[in-house]
C-alpha cells in the first residue's frame, strides 16, 4: 500500500499545499522520520543529498512551530552553504505560510542590514550558515534562548568544512527543552560526538547507500580529443535539460562556460570567486531550466542542490574515487535514474581504469566524436556493444 503525507500524520492544509506542488507521495525518509518528528521526538537520520530530507524535517518543524519575538526565533535549521540555506528556505517558505509561520534565511556574502531588519520584524523560523548566525548573535540582533526545534543539516559537510566549533557554540547556547534532528550522509567521527552530546534517546533512521548510488547511474566513459573534447560536452549538453559540468579550476571553469557558450549552449561557470549574487543567479536560473549546463569546480558544488540534472560531465577527471562519487550523486537524487560521463584523452586512460576499479564499474572506454549520435541519447546504447572500443 502507498503511503500517504496525511497518513504519516502531516495536517491536510500542509497536504494540499505539497499536492499543488505535485508532490504527492513521500520519499522513503520522510516516511521513517515525519510520524517520530511530530511526536516531538529526536531525530538522528543518515540520508544522502536529494534524498528528500528537507520535507522530513521541514513538514513537523512547520506543524510544531510557536510563535517567535523579534531576534527570537524558535525554529533554527543550520546548513553548511549560502546555497543550501536558500535552497531550504524557499522550498519551506510556501508551507509555512499556510500556518503564518515567519520564515527567513541568514548567511554570509548578503547585506547584513537587510538580515538584522528581517530579523527585528519578528521571525519564527531561521535557516542560516553557522558563521553569519554567531555574527548576529554577537551584535545582540538574535538569540537561542527561546529555540524548541533545532535542524542540523548535512552535519558530515559542516564538520567537513571546519564548521563544527560554530555549531556546537550555537547548541551549547540553546537554554530549556528542545527537538534535535541531524541529518548526515555519515554519521561516524565529529557528526557522532553531536549526537551523543546533543541529542536525547534519537530515533534513528537510515536510507543512505552509496552502492545504491553507483548502481543507480549510467555510467559513459568517453575517450575524446583534445581539440574535439569542448564540441563533445556541448553535443551531449544540447540533448539534455540540465548538464552539471565539473572541472577543475575556477580560471577553467570560466573558459569552459565561455567555449560552450560559443557553441550554442545556454551555460555559466560557478565558483568561490564570484560574487554571491552570481552564484545565486546562475544556480538559479540552472534550476529554472534556464541554463542548459552548470560549469563548476567541486568546492561551488557543495551549495548545488537541484534535482532532475540529467547528465553529469567529468569534463577534468575527479581527484579520487570519492570525489566521483561525490560529483556523481548531483544526478541520481530522489529516486531518479542519472548518466554519468567521464570524458577521457589518451593520456588519462590508465588513471581512468584505476578508478572505475576503486568505484567498482566495469565498462569499455568507447572512442567519439562530437558528430556520433550516440551523445543525444547516453543512456540508450551499451557500451559494451558499441565500436571504436579503447
Amino acid at each position: 500500500m502507498t503511503k500517504t503525507f496525511e497518513g504519516l500524520g502531516v495536517a491536510e492544509d500542509l497536504v494540499d499545499a505539497l499536492a499543488e506542488r505535485g508532490i504527492t507521495e513521500p520519499f522513503p525518509i520522510q516516511e521513517l522520520a515525519i510520524p517520530d518528528g511530530l511526536k516531538g521526538k529526536d531525530i538522528c537520520g543518515k540520508a544522502k543529498t536529494g534524498s528528500g530530507k528537507t520535507l522530513a524535517f521541514g513538514l513537523p518543524v512547520i506543524e510544531n512551530c510557536r510563535q517567535g519575538r523579534a531576534g527570537r526565533p524558535t525554529a533554527l535549521c543550520l546548513v553548511p552553504t549560502r546555497e543550501l540555506a536558500v535552497q531550504v528556505h524557499d522550498e519551506l517558505r510556501p508551507l509555512a505560510a499556510q500556518r503564518n509561520v515567519r520564515m527567513a534565511v541568514i548567511y554570509g556574502g548578503a547585506d547584513i542590514d537587510k538580515q538584522v531588519k528581517r530579523l527585528r520584524k519578528g521571525v519564527d523560523f531561521v535557516v542560516g550558515t553557522p558563521g553569519r548566525m554567531i555574527d548576529l548573535i554577537d551584535r545582540n540582533e538574535l538569540a537561542v534562548n527561546d529555540l524548541t526545534q533545532v535542524v542540523l543539516d548535512e552535519a558530515d559537510r559542516m564538520a567537513d568544512m571546519g564548521f563544527m566549533p560554530q555549531v556546537e557554540w550555537i547548541l551549547r547556547n540553546v537554554a530549556g527543552d528542545h527537538q534535535t534532528y541531524l541529518f548526515s550522509a555519515t554519521l561516524d567521527g565529529a557528526v557522532n560526538g553531536l549526537i551523543q552530546r546533543y541529542q536525547t534517546d534519537p530515533a534513528r533512521h537510515e536510507v543512505a547507500s552509496k552502492k545504491v548510488t553507483v548502481d543507480e547511474m549510467h555510467h559513459r566513459f568517453l575517450l575524446v580529443h583534445e581539440m574535439d573534447k569542448v564540441k563533445v560536452a556541448a553535443a551531449i549538453a544540447r540533448a539534455q535539460r540540465r548538464t552539471l559540468v565539473f572541472v577543475a579550476t575556477k580560471h577553467g571553469a570560466d573558459r569552459l562556460a565561455r567555449k560552450l557558450q560559443k557553441e550554442g549552449i545556454e551555460a555559466a561557470a560557478i565558483h568561490g570567486d564570484l560574487r554571491q549574487r552570481q552564484r545565486e543567479g546562475a544556480l538559479r536560473d540552472f534550476a529554472d531550466g534556464k541554463l542548459e549546463a552548470l560549469v563548476a569546480t567541486d568546492v561551488a558544488a557543495r551549495g548545488i542542490h537541484v534535482d532532475e540534472v540529467d547528465v553529469v560531465i567529468h569534463y577534468d577527471p575527479p581527484s579520487d574515487h570519492k570525489a566521483y562519487l561525490h560529483r556523481s550523486g548531483r544526478t541520481a537524487r530522489a529516486g531518479e535514474t542519472g548518466v554519468v560521463v567521464s570524458l577521457v584523452l589518451w593520456n588519462q586512460e590508465l588513471e581512468l581504469r584505476r578508478l572505475q576499479r576503486r568505484i567498482g564499474v566495469s565498462q569499455p572506454i568507447v572512442e567519439v566524436f562530437s558528430n556520433d549520435r550516440r551523445l543525444g541519447d547516453l543512456a540508450g546504447w551499451n557500451p559494451s556493444e558499441g565500436e571504436n572500443v579503447a
